[in-house]
């Protein structure tokens, strides 16, 4: 199936070859404020731009998870997610894959855009980003460590590959720590990458490359010449060691188990009305613990939704309505945005932080008129 997008940066043509959702159901499309790349897929099911109700998100790993569980994917097995739009994907992915086989050998990360005081197993570029340089550390565990060094297999999670360059990089780059890895394994909601690709992706790395997918295809970008995205704000941060307000614990730092967060105490914070319709936030690289409350919050028959915050500069109109621009949560004094949430009517919006205390200049809980909860060491990714 053929489908052509217009949008204000250029012309999208879409070649679907196989799904297990509808295409429509999936994802919608944006436009990026950048000359890199001009377009955004926007998915309707990963919790990040858009509102989702976060069963069709559980359901998303699940899926995932399955997929993976069928295949033939030795230990030990190194997961990493790519920040900061797939960090929940992954853990979410990662802990489903749990479930399914009962596997002890297996252990997850995911990238970041902050600096920490400690030793960093690898860093790749992502080309096209608004924030080019992930950061992947070392497990804090020595065991952890160990297991990083000496998997078989390599689970890389991203919401979306077009041409995979940036998982190629982030591949080559932990080959050099473990020249011994077997397979890698790409996970996403919406492989682009087309059989051409897919074949050279393997040629590049010199070992077997297994896609998992919700959707199937290949995708072309034409921009539009006349294409003016404004002024480009800076995104990059300040490039400051972040340990004094981050959690020593979690995503960043190698998780081996299911998160287990104190759903009865953080219901008892929510605080929220049988019959009141609710958002939960997460705010950027923290993703997993808001959407695990969400997700509680669910299953106790509550009306909740989920999305998360981003550094990620959109232009609104297509599938990005009502955005709202405020200074991020991590003393960086750099603009954060959330999409979609102005306009829309929620008796009350939950805002999940890891950062604690908030800077004076982050003014989003009370732009949303929002309660604000701290995770703390309980965070995750």
């Amino acid at each position: 199936m053929r489908q052509t997008i217009t949008l204000r940066s250029g012309t999208l043509t879409l070649d679907v070859e196989q799904a297990d959702i509808p295409l429509e159901e999936l994802c919608g499309f944006g436009t990026r404020r950048s000359r890199k790349r001009g377009f955004l897929i926007v998915s309707k099911v990963l919790g990040k731009h858009i509102p989702v109700d976060p069963l069709r998100m559980e359901w998303t790993h699940r899926r995932l998870a399955e997929k993976l569980a069928r295949a033939d994917v030795p230990g030990p097995v190194v997961v990493i997610a790519m920040a900061e739009t797939a960090t929940a994907l992954g853990q979410g992915v990662f802990e489903q894959f749990l479930a399914h086989t009962g596997r002890d050998d297996v252990l997850v990360l995911h990238t970041t855009r902050y600096r920490l005081d400690r030793p960093l197993a690898l860093t790749c570029d992502e080309s096209h980003s608004h924030a080019t340089e992930h950061l992947l550390y070392m497990p804090s565990e020595s065991e952890d460590a160990n297991l990083f060094v000496t998997a078989r297999s390599l689970i890389l999670v991203d919401d979306e590959i077009s041409s995979g360059r940036t998982l190629a990089n982030l591949a080559r780059e932990y080959l050099r720590r473990n020249p011994a890895l077997e397979a890698v394994h790409l996970v996403c909601l919406t492989d682009w990458t087309g059989d051409v690709r897919r074949r050279q992706l393997g040629e590049e790395l010199q070992r077997p490359v297994r896609f998992h997918h919700l959707l199937r295809g290949s995708l072309h970008f034409e921009p539009a010449e006349n294409f003016d995205p404004g002024p480009i704000p800076d995104v990059s941060g300040k490039g400051n060691l972040k340990d004094a307000i981050l959690p020593s614990r979690g995503g960043r730092h190698g998780v081996r188990r299911a998160l287990k967060i104190d759903v009865p105490t953080f219901l008892k914070a929510a605080d929220v009305g049988p019959a009141e319709r609710v958002l939960v936030l997460g705010t950027g690289e923290f993703s997993y613990a808001p959407y695990r409350l969400a997700l509680a919050l669910r299953k106790h028959k509550h009306q909740v939704v989920y999305q998360s915050t981003t550094r990620s500069p959109m232009l609104p109109g297509e599938d990005m309505g009502g955005v709202l621009e405020f200074v991020d949560n991590y003393g960086d004094d750099i603009p954060n945005y959330v999409y979609n949430v102005a306009g829309r009517r929620y008796d009350q919006v939950i805002i999940g932080y890891e950062t604690h205390p908030l800077p004076t200049s982050h003014r989003l809980p009370e732009m949303l008129g929002a309660r604000a909860i701290y995770f703390g060491s309980e965070g995750g990714g």
